[in-house]
């Protein structure tokens, strides 16, 4: 029997001086494997789980140790994403709770695709969600990600239950997501969790392209321009008016 040292997932990629993904600078680990399908991913490499390197638990905390000092001084840590990292939950739960053994700070890049048993594991060791909101609009929701969203909500709600610091990220995506009755939801949605330190909107952009068509990928959105700078204050003045830091 494998100890738990021994737990596995495979890595996409990683990387070692990210500032985007949570406090400080941070040690990111890209894990492979995602069931969303959505239509302006700029990670559609990560998808096919059969991509990442199988590397375990000890291997990942040796390596992060190696930035260790970096993390600590500018109040970093690790962050794990993906594709969807949930997929992989027996590994985070061991990761996460060593990492929190070793004082590193712990960060969940997730589209909360994720059933509740499997989240139970991990969120005890996790400092801090990064929460990738799709859409508040269910049959939306599965037009742009190809998944239902009940489980995605109900991560939500469970983080909130468990009190954990919690940053929204949306994607605003031209014709998609940015209507201004589509933010409204979603802000007033998320002014009733708990912990949200931040919503962020995201412009939508083209920087996946490349990759979807190296994979042989189509790409549904390739004439698609990216929001204006009036729409992406629009939205942040509606998070404002519901209480939200930007």
């Amino acid at each position: 029997m494998k100890s738990f040292n021994d737990i596995a997932a495979p890595v996409h990629s990683i990387e070692t001086l990210g500032t985007v993904d949570g406090p400080g600078i941070r040690f990111i680990l890209f894990l492979a494997g995602c069931p969303l399908r959505c239509l302006y991913c700029h990670n559609s490499d990560t998808w096919d789980p059969s991509v990442g390197k199988e590397t375990t638990v000890s291997e990942v905390i040796a390596e992060i140790k190696r930035y260790k000092a970096f993390y600590d001084r500018s109040g970093g840590g690790l962050t794990v994403s993906g594709g969807e990292p949930t997929l992989h939950a027996y590994f985070l739960a061991e990761l996460f709770q060593r990492c929190q053994g070793e004082g590193i700070h712990t960060c969940l890049d997730t589209s909360g695709f994720c059933d509740q048993e499997k989240a139970e594991l991990f969120l005890p060791y996790t400092d801090l969600v990064l929460l990738d909101i799709k859409h508040m609009d269910p049959q939306k929701h599965r037009q742009i990600t190809g998944v239902d969203a009940y489980k995605s909500i109900a991560f939500s709600q469970y983080v909130t239950e468990k009190n954990i610091a919690t940053w929204i990220r949306y994607v605003l995506v031209p014709g998609y997501t940015d209507a201004t009755e589509d933010i409204e939801k979603l802000c007033a949605y998320v002014a009733t969790m708990n912990k949200v330190e931040r919503i962020t909107f995201l412009p939508f952009h083209q920087l996946g392209s490349a990759k979807r068509e190296a994979l042989g990928i189509a790409n549904p959105l390739a004439d698609l321009k990216a929001p204006s700078p009036e729409k992406i204050a629009e939205a942040q003045e509606i998070a404002q008016k519901y209480g939200l830091k930007i």
